[in-house]
């Protein structure tokens, strides 16, 4: 799953930055998919480090007398730009200072490779499997680790265009195994309705309104 909205009030790209926890309307979205997970045999709730996905997993667990987990490999991806302000129509791209993050777009040259954030997600999904073995397990994450570690399930480029990314605030991305194998993908959206339209799948950027800031 990844988390809900986040209070961001200044714009900035929060990235790993503690401090950023869910607004009114995020906890909104968490209560809601807590109520569509409602009948699932869920017996493992676990969740990045970061306030955000914390805040986004409890109530899940507390509908089940759960304790929300960490697993620190569920967090966010590390990004140069942390604490600035990276978004349509501010300039930055422009910004000579920055051209030398912006180098290599297979990589990223601007943050955490992306067979990286493969490598300790799978491992996350892995251990949230062992745990619930039999049962389902919810992990709370962020949108591009998300993103990264379907686009690698799925056989697809791990280098792609942001703005593409299949992966909603409050969202559900799931992974079904047998034995140990991922035989299925799904995906959907149970929160859609409380979404911002810029910030939905697929929406065309607004000026001075970045997907990144929700990540």
């Amino acid at each position: 799953m990844r988390h809900g909205e986040v209070h961001n009030p200044d714009g900035v790209l929060y990235g790993r930055r503690p401090g950023y926890h869910l607004s009114d309307l995020g906890r909104q979205m968490a209560d809601r998919v807590a109520d569509h997970l409602a009948s699932r045999d869920i017996t493992q709730v676990v969740a990045s480090p970061l306030e955000r996905a914390q805040e986004t997993a409890a109530p899940i667990a507390k509908a089940r007398g759960l304790i929300v987990d960490t697993d620190d490999r569920l967090i966010e991806a590390g990004n140069v730009f942390e604490g600035k302000t990276f978004g349509v129509g501010d300039g930055a791209l422009r910004r000579p200072a920055n051209w030398k993050h912006l180098t290599n777009p297979f990589r990223p040259s601007w943050g955490e490779p992306y067979i990286e954030q493969v490598v300790r997600m799978m491992g996350a999904l892995s251990a949230a499997r062992d745990a619930a073995r039999g049962h389902e397990a919810v992990c709370v994450s962020h949108q591009l680790p998300i993103w990264i570690v379907r686009s690698f399930v799925e056989r697809r480029r791990l280098w792609h265009d942001p703005r593409r990314r299949q992966c909603t605030l409050a969202s559900l991305t799931s992974f079904t195994y047998q034995g140990n194998k991922i035989v299925s993908v799904g995906y959907s959206e149970p929160a859609r309705d409380l979404v911002p339209a810029h910030l939905l799948a697929g929406a065309k950027p607004v000026k001075g309104r970045s997907k990144a800031f929700g990540a």
